[in-house]
């Protein structure tokens, strides 16, 4: 139980909770807006996941969906401001998963946000965390380990459903193949051209997907390594078959240290570092720039009006 409560900054968990619900509005807005065409689609293309049939969930109507829509672009945006955190989170994991149970219930689920609902479903019981406190907290730690967990088994699960319906023909087949025929790129051309190595490809996909809890099990730089890789193996997902698993990578920096990234902080140093370092930005005079056993006129006049001057903490007078 320690190391599923291993207490973490709470600037941290400010950090992660600000960029998932900045995500979050951008989602809408940039990754699914297609789900508001969902309500020209006839209602009795509507099938519901096993949620939406347990709750039970209305089918989609114009009002609905534009409803949850500015809802939930209103209130994310209020919640990345980390105030009233439990009844914001709450609100933001609700309406977010109703969109995407709409978004979902026509014959696609994709399985990029296991890890960003599951984030939005703890965030809230993380409480209050203030940017830069370096304070810990156990319920912080445990939100963000728990999100951890759902995207480390996006991975292994992932690997477990390609042999679970593919066998060991996914090894072998034209997976790849067909991707990158579909919506490869042009640097996916180049990649199909190298004989056998698509094959090579889709045994190291399967096996990182399995040996993906590993990173568990690192000490804290390795596992950072290791969370690098993860994100690198995306980086060239999307050049060579453009997808991205945006939902994906955003739950996985719950693996970072987010406290460090400090963006305001950085600017503020920067609107205040531009006038003091004006006003000390003198040019040199001459008893500055003499070379040692020199002497200048300018020089000279500087030390008589310092040798006049009274100085500092010395009393002036008998």
């Amino acid at each position: 139980m320690s190391w599923l409560t291993e207490a973490v900054p709470r600037g941290r968990v400010a950090a992660f909770r600000t960029l998932i619900y900045l995500f979050v509005a951008a989602d809408l807005v940039i990754f699914t807006p297609w789900v508001r065409t969902r309500v020209s689609v006839p209602g009795d293309l509507y099938q519901p996941l096993l949620i939406g049939r347990l709750l039970p969930l209305p089918t989609p109507t114009e009002t609905l969906v534009t409803v949850i829509f500015w809802a939930l672009l209103l209130l994310a945006l209020l919640a990345a401001t980390g105030r009233a955190p439990r009844v914001l989170g709450w609100a933001v994991c609700a309406l977010y998963l109703e969109w995407m149970i709409i978004a979902m219930s026509y014959g696609k689920v994709d399985h990029d946000r296991f890890g960003l609902l599951v984030a939005l479903a703890v965030l809230p019981t993380a409480g209050r965390a203030r940017h830069g406190d370096t304070t810990r907290t156990e319920a912080g730690g445990w939100a963000l380990r728990v999100t951890q967990i759902a995207v480390i088994c996006t991975y292994f699960l992932a690997a477990f459903a390609k042999l679970r319906f593919g066998g060991l023909d996914w090894l072998t087949g034209s997976v790849l193949a067909r991707a990158i025929i579909r919506r490869g790129t042009d640097l996916a051309d180049l990649i199909a051209q190298v004989p056998h190595l698509l094959i090579v490809a889709q045994f190291g996909i399967v096996a990182f997907e399995l040996l993906s809890p590993v990173v568990f099990l690192l000490p804290p730089r390795w596992r950072l390594a290791m969370v690098g890789f993860f994100y690198s193996f995306h980086a060239v997902t999307i050049a060579t078959i453009t997808i991205s698993f945006a939902p994906h990578l955003a739950a996985m920096t719950s693996f970072l240290p987010l406290e460090r990234v400090r963006p305001l902080v950085w600017a503020r140093r920067l609107i205040g570092r531009g006038p003091s370092e004006a006003a000390t930005d003198v040019p040199p005079t001459d008893a500055d720039t003499v070379p040692p056993g020199q002497d200048t006129v300018g020089a000279r006049a500087e030390r008589a009006l310092d040798d006049q001057a009274p100085v500092v903490g010395r009393p002036v007078g008998p």
